[in-house]
């Protein structure tokens, strides 16, 4: 809603506002670009106009989505899926995505996944297994191990501190 406010109030009209991505009516905004990249700053967003980090940018929100949204649905490797959506060779985007984040793109899927186990087990509404199949792990042992490896921690010691240490999404 902020970012088509924006979008409005300088004379813009947006076809399609979403994740990471905004379709416009005009096809030319290079007079009003510096405001628009103003304004958008002031509310903590900022306009990609480089190719590298749109898809850098792209590919985040593939993999927030399937994480946040699409859960355990993915029946087929990240890296297929990623080709399939950006149509592009695996090889080159990891390799972009490794130079320009310096993490590899399944690192980034893996602490993503832990954000959303962490939140999941904030909630207390889940069982360990519950977590592992709606995130698509192949059993809870692994889900425990992976966790452990990346946080330090179990889930069952996390789940008793009863404290939020997620990390926010552009910390990641």
């Amino acid at each position: 809603m902020a970012v088509r406010a924006i979008l409005e109030n300088i004379g813009l009209h947006p076809i399609h506002i979403g994740l990471g991505e905004v379709e416009l009516e005009e096809d030319d905004i290079s007079g009003i670009k510096s405001q628009l990249k103003h304004e958008l700053q002031s509310i903590g967003f900022d306009l990609l106009d480089d190719k590298n980090s749109k898809i850098i940018e792209r590919i985040k929100n593939l993999i927030t989505e399937l994480i946040q949204t699409k859960n355990n649905q993915l029946k087929l490797a990240l890296s297929e899926y990623l080709t399939g959506e950006m149509n592009h060779d695996y090889s080159w985007l990891s390799n972009l995505f490794s130079e320009v984040e310096g993490i590899t793109i399944e690192k980034y899927y893996i602490f993503q996944k832990i954000e959303k186990v962490k939140e999941l087990l904030i909630y207390d509404e889940l069982s360990l297994s519950e977590i592992a199949y709606q995130l698509n792990y192949s059993s809870p042992a692994y889900l425990s191990s992976q966790f452990k490896k990346v946080t330090g921690l179990t889930p069952s010691h996390f789940r008793n501190l009863k404290e939020n240490n997620r990390k926010s999404l552009d910390e990641i």
